[in-house]
């Protein structure tokens, strides 16, 4: 069995823009959680503002699958 270097270059990639998204959410959500919750703990009727700039960072991990799926579909891999 062979291994093609560019399907592995391109592999690697692929798990570089899953992790890079994955990451930027994580540190997003961490500042955003805490301000959320202090935005709650004063009014909270603010409670569906607060989850939905806590759900907002997530798209970072659906754009990372993406280009992993397009770094994917050029090299052949999938």
């Amino acid at each position: 069995m062979t291994i093609d270097i560019n399907a592995a270059i391109a592999a690697i990639g692929a798990g570089i823009a899953i992790a890079g998204g994955a990451i930027g959410t994580g540190v997003a959500q961490s500042a955003i959680g805490s301000a959320g919750l202090g935005l709650y703990a004063e009014n909270p009727k603010d409670l569906g503002i607060a989850i939905l700039f806590l759900v907002l960072p997530e798209t970072l991990v659906i754009f990372g699958l993406v280009i992993a799926i397009l770094i994917m579909l050029a090299a052949g891999l999938v």
